[in-house]
């Protein structure tokens, strides 16, 4: 309720705290796309990554994003002041970031347009296979066990490795030194 010439931004559900909706009050659910009607958008965790993330870097805004004990598997190609704006864990920088951003509008601009350009890159279906691909691989390295073939289970045939649209076992994946 506070810097409304700055911020248009409010609680839609209160899963936890219920008691808070009746003295905070609760803003109504907005549809996906009318986030992209905004010149910046602010990215907040909640208990996980904030889903909305990829989602809105591909979109228009500039994304102001929350510094997060979270991290999802294209981050690591994201870097802060070239794809979206740091804001710290605690918010207290927020309305400076959103400040600058209004006064620096043409650089504000760039850094939405490269983290547009970066995470159509990095959403690419196949980014997504190579990642499970090197979980899976990790993960079947550290098994203590043998894994038993029990009865009912069948063969998969995987596909001819030259066909795969996997390659990450060839080559490093896109990172900025």
């Amino acid at each position: 309720k506070e810097n409304p010439e700055l911020l248009d931004a409010g609680i839609t559900g209160y899963f936890f705290f219920r008691e808070k909706e009746k003295e905070l009050g609760k803003a109504q659910l907005m549809g996906f796309f009318d986030f992209f009607k905004y010149k910046y958008q602010v990215n907040v965790d909640g208990t996980v990554a904030a889903y909305r993330f990829p989602y809105l870097l591909l979109g228009d805004s500039l994304v102001l994003k929350q510094d997060s004990q979270y991290y999802e598997h294209f981050y690591i190609g994201l870097k802060p002041w070239k794809h979206y704006v740091p804001v710290k864990r605690n918010l207290e920088d927020l309305l400076e970031k959103i400040k600058w951003a209004k006064e620096n509008d043409e650089e504000a601009r760039k850094i939405a347009k490269e983290g547009q350009l970066t995470a159509r890159e990095l959403l690419q279906p196949h980014r997504f296979y190579c990642y499970y691909y090197k979980v899976l691989q990790k993960y079947a390295e550290r098994q203590a066990s043998k894994p038993e073939i029990r009865d009912g289970m069948e063969l998969v045939p995987q596909p001819d490795d030259r066909d795969s649209v996997c390659n990450c076992h060839r080559k490093k994946p896109l990172r900025e030194d």
